[in-house]
């Protein structure tokens, strides 16, 4: 019997994003990977990401978040998670705390601060990008990550230039391309998400640029698969198409899930991400959805 049985969980989306989060604060227990396939294999609590709540580690945070993927691998960043957490920790009954000003959320990728824009809007401070190869990681010591070689040579897309690469708490890869949707992610995206150029696997974006403030992009996130939307990949988007010159340090990114508002702020380089949240329903786990985890 696992500590999971009957606790209770909110299913969420941001901008389509399918988000289960999950409050252990106050439990010493850390969901394992075969706890978040399972919880990934129910259709009431499937997701994308998955958001656990635990204590705060830092002092002056308010809770430490550990994002999981359906394959139950461990991921450093989710903006559209982190503002489903938000709203979770602000408006849901069971969930929230009174806080005081913003919220600040930590993940193994660093401090997350999020400003209330409005109900159901949020502002992540996704911290600064890492541009360095060592960083990302890659693989290989490239001098320049504007642009990486990586073999390109699918059938499928014979045409696909070399990337950029940006670390935004996850490493991404990001393929400028003259129209997103002629590419096949399913048949694509598995190939290089596991490309020997990235030790520790990659999202993989198809970016069209469409003007100075607009990118249209299409995700096959590490780990969990084509998804609807991806704020850090957004994120990363934008921070290198402003590098290569093609966009401003501000743009909206349109994905399949719509819209969201990226900005590289000059001061101090770090990436504020604005979007929307919703509440889909609340359930708990059975205690037969753990019946085969060890």
């Amino acid at each position: 019997m696992t500590a999971l049985s009957n606790s209770r969980f909110l299913k969420m989306n941001g901008l389509g994003n399918e988000i289960t989060v999950l409050d252990l604060r106050g439990s010493d227990h850390r969901v394992s990977a075969a706890e978040a396939r399972a919880i990934a294999a129910d259709p009431r609590s499937r997701f994308d990401q998955l958001m656990v709540l635990h204590d705060p580690v830092t002092p002056g945070t308010d809770a430490y978040m550990r994002i999981y993927n359906t394959d139950g691998s461990e991921a450093g960043a989710c903006g559209n998670g982190t503002r489903c957490v938000a709203w979770a920790m602000t408006a849901d009954p069971v969930m929230s705390r009174p806080v005081q000003g913003d919220l600040v959320l930590e993940t193994k990728a660093g401090l997350l601060p999020v400003e209330q824009v409005s109900d159901t809007v949020f502002t992540v401070d996704m911290g600064p990008p890492r541009f360095g190869w060592n960083e990302i990681p890659l693989r290989d010591p490239y001098p320049d990550t504007r642009t990486i070689g990586i073999d390109t040579t699918l059938p499928e897309a014979p045409e696909l230039q070399g990337p950029s690469a940006v670390s935004i708490g996850n490493p991404h890869a990001i393929f400028w391309v003259e129209e997103v949707q002629a590419y096949d992610l399913a048949a694509i995206g598995p190939k290089l998400e596991h490309d020997p150029v990235f030790p520790e696997r990659a999202n993989i974006s198809f970016a069209q640029v469409t003007g100075p403030e607009h990118i249209m992009l299409r995700v096959w996130e590490r780990g969990a698969g084509a998804t609807r939307a991806c704020g850090s990949a957004a994120c990363a988007a934008v921070v290198a198409a402003a590098r290569k010159g093609l966009t401003g340090r501000k743009a909206v990114v349109t994905l399949p899930g719509g819209d969201l508002l990226i900005e590289w702020r000059e001061s101090d380089g770090h990436v504020l991400m604005t979007g929307p949240t919703e509440l889909e329903h609340e359930g708990t786990f059975p205690p037969a959805l753990f019946t085969e985890v060890a």
